[in-house]
This record gives C-alpha cells, structure tokens and sequence, in this order.
C-alpha cells in the first residue's frame, strides 16, 4: 500500500475515513476491515502514546492508510509517527506559511528537509534504511489544519508551501477561534470554512473535513469535500450502545 494514500489524493474523488482515539489496535482492525478509505490516528487529543500507535498499525497491516495527527507542529513529534510506519501526518493549528513550511521540512528527510534518519519500524528495524530515506519522500503525507480564524485569512499562502498534499479544517476549534465555541453552522463559520474549501478547490488541494455523524458527512460530501472523516471510534461505539439499550428498554 505504499504511496497509495497520496496517489488517490492526487486524483481526487472522495475518501472517507474515521477518528481512532481509543488504545485498541483490534477495534482499529475493525474499523479498517470496514471498508474506509483511510483512518485518522488521534495522537494530539486521544489517549494513544507511540506504543499504542505502532500497534494499531501493526493489526491494520496495510488494508487501510493511516495517518496520525501529532501533538503539535515539532520535528520530534512528526518524526516519531512517521517512524512508526504511518502514511503520514496531520498537523494541528497550522495557521500561517511559515508554520506550514516548518511541518513540511520536519516530514521530509535531507535534502528537502531536516527529518532524522531512525532505526524503526518505518526503517524495517535497520534493514530497509536506505529504501526508506528513498522512498518516504515521495509516498509521505502531509495535511494541514486549518483551524483557527487566521488560519482562514492566510490559506493561499499556507497551500502555496510546498509539500502540502491537503488540508483539513478543524470545525470546532474554528468556531471557537471566532468565539463562537461549538456553533458550527453559525453563518460566520460557514463562510470561514466556505472560504478554506473554495480555496483548496481553486489550487488542486483537497479539502478534508470533520464531520459528527452520516448526515454531517453526506453534506460536506454534496459541498465537494475531498476527505472526510465521520465520528471517532467512541462516539459510534457510544451511540450504538445507548441504541441498543433504549431499543431494548422502550
């Protein structure tokens, strides 16, 4: 599956995918078996650590991309995921050029940036070194948040950096930014986020979204949203256990 992820969004169409926040590789297993497109590893707000990291995509075993959202924008961090093997990485509150150059640097090795060579999983251990170094700047996926106001007010210039392959808004901590904290079909955050994807639209950048549920998701995919990733591994187990109970008590 090398390079498969960064291909299809090369061509366009539709991928979704779904937040994985829990420490199960075996749920991760299942939800890759479902048939998503890709799987959104969050290590910046989930309860996963890098153990638990490469275990999950040790049971995914390549039927499914996976891609990890780091802490924050440092080298150690984006170094980290991709040593564990990950198609890439999503990188949080990423609100101007510079921050986005700085990810971009930090997610390819010399000379096209400053990551550092590791004895890791991504490296076979050891063996595959070298086919890492050559490979992973080409197969390597780099998305960008965009999840602040200013975010949105510097967008062109943030796809303009070299070596984004896409960018995903954060709905929440948007409205938020705009002290409107949760509202996210206020008509200011619409147009916010109206203003992002028009913008991906425009340059050949796909455009990725959050979106709570099935209904939310078939709607940014109707807007034309590129990569789109329903719910997280806790809100469909939650949601599909309070059902069963209401079902079963009424």
């Amino acid at each position: 599956m090398d390079g498969t992820l960064k291909i299809r969004l090369r061509e366009g169409g539709l991928l979704i995918g779904t937040l994985i926040s829990l420490p199960n590789p075996e749920a991760a297993e299942i939800c890759a078996e479902a048939g998503f497109d890709w799987l959104f590893l969050d290590w910046e707000h989930g309860l996963l650590d890098v153990k638990s990291l490469q275990a999950i995509l040790q049971a995914v075993g390549g039927k499914c991309p996976c891609v990890i959202r780091v802490p924050e924008n440092e080298a150690i961090w984006i170094q980290k995921a991709l040593d564990s093997g990950a198609d890439g990485v999503i990188i949080p509150h990423v609100n101007n050029a510079g921050d986005a150059q700085k990810a971009a640097r930090s997610a390819k090795y010399p000379p096209e940036g400053v990551r550092s060579i590791g004895v890791a999983r991504a490296q076979g251990y050891g063996p595959n070194i070298r086919g890492s170094v050559e490979r992973d700047n080409q197969r390597t996926v780099l998305i960008v948040q965009a999840e602040h106001i200013e975010a949105v007010r510097e967008i062109d210039k943030i796809l303009d950096v070299p070596g984004v392959d896409a960018v995903f808004i954060g709905p929440f901590d948007l409205s938020a930014s705009m002290n409107k904290p949760g509202l996210i079909s206020d008509d200011d955050v619409v147009t916010a986020i109206g203003r992002v994807r028009k913008a991906g639209q425009e340059k050949g950048i796909p455009v990725g979204i959050f979106a709570p549920d099935v209904r939310a998701a078939k709607k940014a995919a109707e807007e034309g949203f590129a990569l789109i990733c329903v719910g997280t591994d806790a809100m469909t187990l939650a949601t599909a256990m309070r059902g069963i109970v209401q079902d079963l008590k009424s």
